[in-house]
C-alpha cells in the first residue's frame, strides 16, 4: 500500500507537468489544426532562461520574491518567442497545405534545440535549487515541498485556463475561431490577434512547466525537449488533442500510468507501455478520452 501511494504522489506531480505541456499542444491545434512540433524545445529553453535569469539577473537570490520573479520573467521570454515563432514559421504557411506546416514545425524545432546547444553548450546543467528541501513522511509515504507545490500551482494554472476560455469574451472567440475561423472573422473577431493569444499562453505554460521540470529533476539538457514533448504529445492525445479539458486529464493519466509502471514493473519498461497504452487509446477511442469538439460545417 506505501509502494501504492508514494508512486500515487509521484505520478500526480508528474502528470501535472505533462498536463501544463500539453495545454500548448491542444491550444495550438485547436485553432489551427497544427502540431507544434517546437513546443518541446521551448519548454526546455524555458529551463535554461531561468537558469540563466537566476544566475545573471538575480544574483542567485533564492528569497520568495526572487523565485515569483524567475517564474514571470521566463514566461515573459518565452511568450515572445512564442509570438516570433508564430509570426516567422506559421504564419505565411496558413494557406500552404498542411505538410508544409508541419516541415516548418520540425525546423523551428531543431533550430531551438541546436540554438540551446550552442548558447549553453551541450553538457548536462544543475538547475539551482530554489525550493528548500522540505520532506513530510505521512505513514511511509515521502512528499516534498517541490511536489505540493508544483501539484497546486499546476492545478491553479490548469483551472484558471479553463474558466478564462469558457467564461471570458476573449474566451468565447478563442472557442469560435477554433470551430470556424471564416465565421469568426464575419463576426468581428481578429483571428491573428487570437492566435497570438493562444501561442503566448501556451508558451508561458510550457515555460513554467520546464522550470518545474528543472526543479524537480535538478538536472537540465539542451535535447530534453524532444522527451517531454512527446509525452505531452501523447498526453495531449489520450485525452483528446483540441481539448482543454482533455489535455489536463491525458497528462495527469500518462504521470500516474508511468509511476506505477515504474514502481511496480521497471522504469526501463516505461516508455514501451506508455506507447502500448496510446496504441489502445487510438484503437478503442481515436479522439481521445473526451474527444475533439468538432463542428460540421453547412
Amino acid at each position: 500500500m506505501d509502494i501504492f501511494l508514494q508512486q500515487l504522489a509521484n505520478g500526480l506531480t508528474i502528470g501535472s507537468i505533462f498536463a501544463l505541456v500539453a495545454l500548448g499542444y491542444t491550444m495550438v491545434y485547436g485553432v489551427m489544426k497544427l502540431i507544434n512540433f517546437a513546443h518541446g524545445d521551448m519548454v526546455a529553453a524555458s529551463a535554461f532562461v531561468g537558469l540563466t535569469i537566476y544566475t545573471q539577473v538575480m544574483g542567485q537570490a533564492t528569497s520568495l520574491v526572487a523565485v515569483i520573479a524567475i517564474f514571470f520573467l521566463s514566461a515573459a521570454v518565452m511568450a515572445c518567442v512564442g509570438i516570433i515563432l508564430e509570426r516567422l514559421a506559421y504564419r505565411p504557411l496558413r494557406e500552404a497545405p498542411r505538410l508544409s506546416a508541419v516541415v516548418s514545425a520540425l525546423g523551428a524545432s531543431l533550430m531551438i534545440q541546436n540554438g540551446i546547444m550552442l548558447i549553453w553548450g551541450p553538457q548536462m546543467r544543475i538547475f539551482p535549487e530554489l525550493i528548500p528541501q522540505v520532506y513530510w513522511d505521512i505513514n511511509g509515504v515521502v512528499i516534498s515541498l517541490i511536489q505540493v507545490l508544483i501539484l497546486v500551482l499546476s492545478l491553479g494554472l490548469m483551472i484558471a485556463l479553463y474558466l478564462f476560455v469558457e467564461k471570458t469574451r476573449m474566451g468565447a472567440a478563442i472557442r469560435a475561431s477554433a470551430i470556424d475561423q471564416d465565421a469568426a472573422r464575419l463576426m468581428g473577431i481578429n483571428v491573428n490577434r487570437i492566435i497570438a493569444i493562444i501561442f503566448i499562453i501556451g508558451s508561458s505554460l510550457g515555460a513554467v512547466g520546464g522550470l518545474f521540470i528543472g526543479l524537480y529533476y535538478r538536472g537540465i539538457t539542451f535535447n530534453m525537449g524532444w522527451q517531454y514533448g512527446l509525452y505531452a504529445f501523447i498526453a495531449a492525445i489520450l485525452g483528446g488533442i483540441g481539448n482543454i479539458p482533455g489535455a489536463m486529464l491525458g497528462g495527469m493519466m500518462l504521470g500516474l500510468f508511468q509511476a506505477f509502471i515504474a514502481g511496480y514493473i521497471s522504469s526501463t519498461w516505461a516508455d514501451a507501455f506508455t506507447f502500448i497504452l496510446l496504441i489502445l487509446i487510438l484503437i478503442v477511442r481515436p479522439t481521445g478520452l473526451l474527444g475533439e469538439r468538432v463542428a460540421g460545417k453547412v
